[in-house]
């Protein structure tokens, strides 16, 4: 999932700057759903949404050594804002790690799409949007009727279709949310102060896992690298790209992202989709391309 950072607040990176944007979006969809990878293979030890909360606390904690937002004058108005902000992104990736739980990476990325396209096709007045929201759908359908041709009406298959699709609607209000800040501060400093407040409202979620976790540190180095590559790596180079790319270029590469994640899936995970799966997942690119806004580039999550 993209970050709506905004281009506020950019790094000051001489080699990364000349480095091509499109390769610098490729690197950190990779990064988001390599880490992703990562967290699957932790859910033989440790519950889906233990293994996400602590993905959202580390990257806090990441984020807040980063930034240091403290340092900075916020308004009561501000940090509302930035917090329920966060909370709906948490609640987002929550629901994710449980879909990926008991789906196929791509599958579910190329699903929880919906949620964004959905948003463009309300907000937009185009035939670009009306025909992403028909194309995605149709995608989503061809996904769906694929997981629930091989898995039929499995608990684990409904969990995971129900889990994605609520994951998807917490895109959508991240992205309506994330439009009030991503211009009026840093970024990266508000993504900090909101995580931070995912972490504290969905602390249930970690702490049962919280002795395994301190005592394993193995699991623990595999858990801050789940969240470096899915959290900050992607957030800190987008940003970059984000300064860099027209509009028109960056829903190129954000319909790139469900390839990435079928890939990563195909290698790491041993997760090969169906020829029917691939043209669901394509025809979910082509909506993606087709109904990202074309003005504001920087808002899209």
């Amino acid at each position: 999932m993209t970050s709506v950072a905004g281009s506020a607040g950019p790094l000051r990176r001489r080699g990364i700057d000349r480095a091509p944007p499109a390769a610098l979006f490729v690197v950190s969809g990779f990064s988001q759903y390599y880490g992703a990878a990562l967290a699957v293979g932790l859910f033989a030890t440790l519950p889906a949404l233990g293994v996400s909360w602590w993905r959202i606390a580390l990257s806090a904690v990441f984020l807040l050594l980063w930034r240091r937002p403290w340092r900075s004058r916020w308004t009561a108005r501000e940090l509302g804002a930035s917090a329920l902000f966060g909370i709906v992104l948490a609640a987002m990736n929550l629901a994710f790690y449980l879909a990926i739980d008991h789906l196929p990476l791509g599958i579910a990325v190329s699903i929880e799409f919906l949620g964004p396209v959905a948003v463009a096709a309300i907000t937009g007045r185009g035939r670009r949007e009306r025909w992403g929201i028909v194309l995605a759908a149709a995608g989503v359908v061809l996904l769906a009727a694929s997981t629930l041709s091989i898995g039929g009406w499995s608990t684990s298959i409904v969990v995971g279709l129900v889990a994605i699709v609520v994951s998807g609607a917490c895109w959508a209000g991240y992205i309506l949310l994330g439009r009030r800040i991503a211009t009026r501060r840093d970024g990266i400093g508000s993504l900090a102060v909101g995580m931070t407040a995912g972490a504290l409202v969905f602390v249930p979620f970690g702490v049962g896992s919280f002795v395994a976790v301190v005592t394993d540190v193995r699991a623990l180095l595999l858990l801050a690298g789940v969240a470096l590559f899915s959290s900050v790596l992607p957030y800190a180079i987008e940003q970059v790209v984000l300064r860099r790319v027209t509009a028109a270029q960056f829903a190129i590469l954000l319909a790139l992202l469900p390839l990435a994640a079928a890939i990563v899936g195909a290698v790491v995970l041993h997760q090969l989709p169906s020829p029917w799966e691939i043209v669901g997942m394509a025809l979910v690119c082509i909506a993606i391309a087709l109904s990202t806004d074309r003005s504001t580039p920087s808002e899209t999550a």
